[in-house]
């Protein structure tokens, strides 16, 4: 068993099957994080299949599955059957909702490592996550490099934990890979992590291998993150071909986080024909990513600025091109029009919209060209 002290205790909240809301979980979520946790929240309406491979490819600590729908007893088998079929066997799951006192048994019989109802008291929940989290058994250094040679995606989602911990510091260099690197940044809300999910599934639809490195901001109070690009690039059957794995800042600074450098480059080394790295949400000054990627695309919409504002230096300076996202708001034609008389030069500028799925083509053109 390894500390866990090096970086937070990295869970996953789920939500499978057909309830209608998530005002709960989501206040759990918080609490979680307020812990010192680092949460993944996947979101409504999930399959066990999705939830599962978000935990594998996450290297999650600890799964809970939220359900309201009094459908436990259908949903766990499948959930649990998931974790074998994807060979994490070793990561515990835990429920929480309404189910029954007399079936709590039949729930730990089953695999199950605890069982919540509404009412129980979020201390008692955070102290059970934490002692199952200390309880797991993780790979070696040594075992997930054999298995990552192997291509084995559980041995590579753990050694992309032994990076992010330093573990492997001067000990091991993944082979050359051929990937490119593509850095997505931007300010708060401008849909960066919706528009990656389009883009990586666009790249996917090609033919192409992708990975994801999703950078979210540690709370500098608690040293918790709410880990939420997953959520945005989640939905329909999952992708065979995209790995995602989110990260949370810690005390680094500049829009990335711990040895982004190395972990890109690993899963470069891995096979991937591509890896995207999305910032945290950025200020003019946070330019990091600028260093670890060859392309990067700035993300800007509708009424984010006028020709002043994108003339500043900073990260108007590194962007290759330029996408106004959110293109069915209003404003879009305007602030197209602004940027482009700022810019010098031939960097392209792109139109587009997540929500309606259009635009993505132009630019999964432009990065495979």
């Amino acid at each position: 068993m390894n500390s866990m002290s090096e970086l937070p205790i990295r869970i996953l909240l789920a939500k499978i099957g057909l309830d209608g809301h998530d005002r709960g979980v989501k206040v759990l979520a918080r609490s979680f994080r307020d812990a010192g946790f680092d949460v993944i929240y996947t979101g409504l309406w999930q399959t066990a299949q999705s939830s599962m491979l978000a935990a594998l490819q996450e290297d999650i600590d600890v799964v809970g599955v939220s359900l309201l729908s009094a459908a436990h007893l259908t949903v766990m088998p499948e959930v649990l059957r998931w974790r074998k079929e994807l060979g994490i066997e070793d990561v515990p799951v835990v429920l929480g909702g309404i189910v029954p006192e007399d079936e709590h048994q039949q729930l730990l019989d089953m695999g199950c490592a605890a069982v919540f109802n509404p009412g129980s008291p979020v201390t008692e929940i955070i102290a059970t996550m934490k002692r199952l989290a200390e309880q797991r058994r993780r790979m070696s250094a040594a075992e997930a490099i054999r298995g990552y040679d192997d291509h084995q995606d559980t041995a590579l989602a753990q050694l992309l934990t032994h990076i992010a911990r330093g573990q492997l510091d001067g000990t091991w260099t993944p082979p050359a890979g051929k990937a490119r690197i593509i850095g997505v940044t931007g300010a708060p809300g401008v849909g960066k992590s919706s528009f990656i999910g389009r883009l990586g599934k666009g790249l996917c639809a090609r033919g192409h291998r992708v990975a994801v490195v999703a950078v979210d901001p540690s709370s500098p109070v608690h040293g918790g993150a709410l880990l939420g690009d997953r959520l945005r690039m989640m939905w329909g059957e999952p992708e065979e071909n995209f790995f995602i794995r989110s990260l949370s800042s810690g005390k680094v600074y500049g829009g990335l986080g711990p040895r982004c450098a190395e972990i890109v480059q690993a899963f470069s080394g891995y096979g991937f024909d591509y890896v995207l790295v999305e910032s945290v949400g950025a200020g003019q000054s946070d330019t990091a990513i600028h260093d670890i990627v060859e392309r990067t695309l700035l993300l800007l919409m509708p009424e984010s600025g006028d020709a002043i504002q994108f003339s500043k230096a900073g990260i108007m300076e590194i962007a290759d091109a330029f996408v106004i996202n959110k293109c069915d708001l209003a404003g879009a034609d305007a602030t197209v029009g602004q940027l482009k008389s700022a810019l010098e030069g031939d960097r392209p500028v792109f139109r587009a919209s997540t929500v309606l799925n259009e635009g993505i083509d132009a630019v999964v053109d432009w990065i495979t060209q």
